[in-house]
């Protein structure tokens, strides 16, 4: 066999068939609606699919959207090299839908608004709203570009695919059917791109058990390897994933995606109805634990199959995210069509995380920056969109361009960026759940915030935490065959002996806080700028007195909004009338049910009681 006309049963007619067949169906759902919405005019039809979407698309549409290519290729690879207890991120999915659906929810949905930054400004002041909306606009762009590169890179190393040709036709596909179809494509094409993820998962996981010999030998070897590392209970939030890191830090990371993120609150606000919305919350639950389950099970897949020869310590792939796609080809190169089965899930990841930006940016764009200071036709508004959605898109190809030059540097972006959110949320939080919160103590809550999460996250980027508190599990090479390495290398260093980490600075040169502040688990970041953001907010809002502040109550959340009121007015009704039949059937002179004093009809309604404020 000669090594260059070899790389692991390279793609061949029928893998592209599938890719071109899954970006084919993707591009129609756009032409499907762009011609059966051809009659509306309102940029709100296209940006808000015309608030008519079910519960059932949009559940799995909001699973696809933050599910992109990095959940199918990083996740396994994470469960490879660290262990499956990111399976806790179940949990914080729970509290994430809990919170969303009981705080973010009521209050966005009953605003009936096009872009999360509106209630900013409708809540504190136009100032807010903006550095709001400027946040957003750039960590979404920088996110869509790595989004739309990584797996490119991975993908195109790994199977020989073309890499700029993926790159443009996704990038092209995306924008197509976003600028044709609005909101109702993007909601359509996901739910049909979620399928796509699945299928090729399932393709993998099952083709690996069946190497394997059936799914318990898969879980002894992740057990005796160490894989299975679930009860770590350690409170040091400096160890990298713990049960405490994941569950709350997690918990935070999702809320600011869900609760605030223009992309995800966009799709719940266009169902028909607040019950419908709240129903695509949980039903998305479902989507986002299948999703987690396939990905943690393909990580357990990949170490079976190479416990014994770890093919990045081996040197036969160059990062970590190509351990999946190596794998695929590796135990699928005799099924014609499922290597390119498992490209077009990962594509797909890419499409939908994509596709929701793009829409998402030109709603925020529109709604933030264009209507408040223009007088234009709803005609002329919907024109708009399409043209900055054609805009995002090849914005978004030209940061995938960026980032294939700058590499390593824009995945510290990514992270960096991923700390935006927490400071956001904190600001939304202090608006619906205190009244009392002024503009002053919403800007310098949000700056505060700010500046101390970027604070940790840039130094964590500069000094990386140890490895004893990452803590990766071991690899072994003394499986590996090396005479057969000319199949299977695709990177022409020779093999490592020992992984070594990128960056190393000498012990001595450390700033003090290096030991402990940066090296805090990277799941930490969010929640420490959602708190400081909400502890400055409100002690300023307090000096400068915010408590004579008179906020409409439609800006807060009212108890009406809460589930829990609902239920509790549910019970007292039944309690009442059943006490009312009791009265038909009891003596007429002695009023039974109406002895008790703590069960009083009257609500205490705080809000109008004259308890001095």
């Amino acid at each position: 066999m000669s090594g260059d006309s070899v790389v692991v049963g390279s793609f061949v007619a029928a893998d592209y068939l599938v890719f071109a067949l899954m970006l084919l169906v993707s591009a129609a759902v756009g032409v499907y609606y762009a011609w059966t919405d051809r009659g509306q005019q309102s940029s709100g039809d296209f940006l808000m699919g015309g608030r008519r979407l079910t519960a059932l698309p949009v559940s799995l549409s909001l699973t696809a959207s933050f599910m992109s290519a990095i959940t199918v290729l990083s996740n396994p690879a994470e469960v490879y090299r660290y262990g499956a207890n990111i399976g806790f991120y179940a949990l914080s999915y729970i509290f994430t839908m809990v919170v969303t659906s009981e705080v973010f929810l009521p209050v966005f949905y009953r605003l009936a608004i096009t872009s999360t930054y509106e209630y900013l400004e409708l809540r504190f002041n136009r100032a807010t709203r903006l550095l709001g909306t400027f946040l957003f606009i750039i960590q979404t762009i920088l996110y869509t570009g790595i989004v739309i590169y990584a797996p490119a890179l991975a993908l195109n190393q790994v199977t020989g695919m073309d890499l700029w040709g993926a790159v443009v036709s996704t990038g092209v596909v995306c924008t197509f059917y976003c600028t044709m179809g609005g909101l109702k494509a993007v909601v359509w094409t996901d739910v049909f791109q979620l399928g796509v993820m699945v299928a090729g998962f399932l393709s993998v996981i099952i083709r690996a058990v069946v190497v394997q010999g059936g799914v318990l030998p898969i879980i002894s070897d992740s057990q005796q390897g160490g894989r299975l590392n679930f009860w770590d209970f350690d409170t040091s939030p400096l160890r990298r994933h713990t049960f405490w890191t994941i569950t709350f830090g997690g918990a935070f990371v999702w809320i600011s995606i869900y609760g605030i993120n223009q992309a995800q609150v966009q799709r719940y606000i266009s169902c028909k109805s607040l019950t419908h919305a709240r129903l695509s919350l949980y039903i998305n639950l479902l989507g986002l634990w299948s999703i987690l389950l396939c990905s943690v099970f393909a990580g357990m897949c990949l170490f079976s199959v190479y416990k014994n020869c770890d093919p990045w310590t081996a040197g036969l792939v160059s990062a970590p995210d190509q351990l999946m796609p190596y794998l695929v080809m590796d135990i699928l190169r005799d099924y014609p069509g499922l290597p390119g089965l498992f490209v077009a899930a990962a594509y797909s990841g890419s499409l939908s995380t994509v596709s929701s930006s793009i829409n998402a940016l030109a709603a925020v764009t529109v709604e933030d920056l264009i209507k408040p200071y223009t007088d234009m036709s709803e005609k002329h508004l919907s024109w708009i969109s399409k043209g900055l959605s054609i805009m995002f898109g090849i914005v978004c190809i030209g940061m995938a361009g960026l980032a294939s030059v700058m590499g390593g540097i824009l995945q510290a972006v990514i992270s960096i960026f991923g700390i935006l959110g927490g400071p956001l949320l904190g600001v939304f939080t202090l608006g619906i759940l205190c009244p009392f919160a002024n503009s002053k103590g919403a800007l310098s809550g949000l700056v505060s915030g700010l500046v101390v999460s970027l604070w940790v996250g840039i130094g964590a980027q500069i000094y990386p935490p140890p490895p004893e508190m990452s803590r990766p599990l071991s690899l072994t090479t003394e499986g590996c065959n090396f005479s057969t390495t000319g199949r299977f290398n695709w990177t022409s260093t020779a093999p490592p002996t020992q992984y070594t980490p990128i960056t190393t600075v000498p012990v001595d040169g450390k700033p003090v806080l290096a030991d402990n502040w940066y090296s805090l688990s990277y799941l930490y970041f969010s929640p420490i700028g959602t708190i400081i953001a909400i502890s400055v907010g409100l002690l300023v809002s307090l000096m400068t007195g915010g408590r004579k502040l008179k906020v409409e109550s439609r800006l807060t959340l009212m108890k009406e909004d809460t589930t829990v009121y609902h239920l509790f007015k549910f019970f007292k009704d039944r309690v009442t009338s059943q006490s009312e039949k009791l009265e038909m059937t009891g003596d007429r002179d002695t009023k039974i049910g109406s002895s008790n004093p703590a069960f009083c009809d009257v609500e205490l309604d705080l809000t109008k009681s004259s308890i001095p404020t």
